[in-house]
């Protein structure tokens, strides 16, 4: 069980902080395996790129920590614990090939949708305790998340679901059964 913290808004702002932080770093470990099961070339380059990205979010999450004085929490992000998790599940329920490429797509903009939630929170409680200094920061963080996010999109709709509908003989109407 958790232990208290000051009921502060900075208590708060230090809590989401050390949570995206042990995200990013669950997320440097979890990308590698997504583009490894990912046949897609451009949805492998995108993986890569966000990893690369994500290395980045670290080193600015260190700034925000050295400009704002504050200490990390040591602590397990359990959200993207799951997600990560999620990841994992549909490389093994599906086999390699276009469906799998569509679920890694799936997986992976849960992942942003979190991210983006949690910066987007950051940069509102940093604005409320005035670390204006970390704001820019933070922005570029959440900038390159809705990129990431508009990317993996781009790439479903532009060629991995129209891949994946061939494969999968999924052209016609829905069925309207959910199994």
């Amino acid at each position: 069980m958790a232990t208290r913290n000051a009921n502060t808004l900075e208590a708060l702002f230090i809590q989401q902080l050390s949570d995206i932080y042990s995200a990013e770093k669950q997320l440097t470990k979890a990308l590698p395996k997504l583009a490894r099961a990912a046949t897609n070339p451009d949805l492998v380059a995108a993986f890569e790129s966000h990893l690369q990205e994500t290395h980045h979010q670290v080193e600015r999450i260190d700034q925000v920590v050295e400009n704002t004085g504050v200490k990390l929490k040591r602590m397990k992000c359990a959200a993207m614990e799951g997600l990560v998790e999620e990841g994992q599940e549909v490389i093994e329920e599906f086999e390699q090939g276009p469906v799998l490429d569509a679920a890694l797509i799936a997986a992976a903009q849960k992942v942003e949708h979190y991210e983006i939630a949690s910066y987007g929170t950051l940069i509102a409680l940093a604005r409320h305790l005035n670390f204006g200094q970390i704001e820019g920061l933070l922005q570029d963080t959440l900038d390159e998340e809705r990129a990431a996010d508009q990317k993996l999109t781009q790439l479903a709709e532009g060629k991995v679901n129209v891949s994946a509908r061939q494969e999968g003989g999924g052209a016609g109407k829905p069925s309207g059964r959910h199994t």
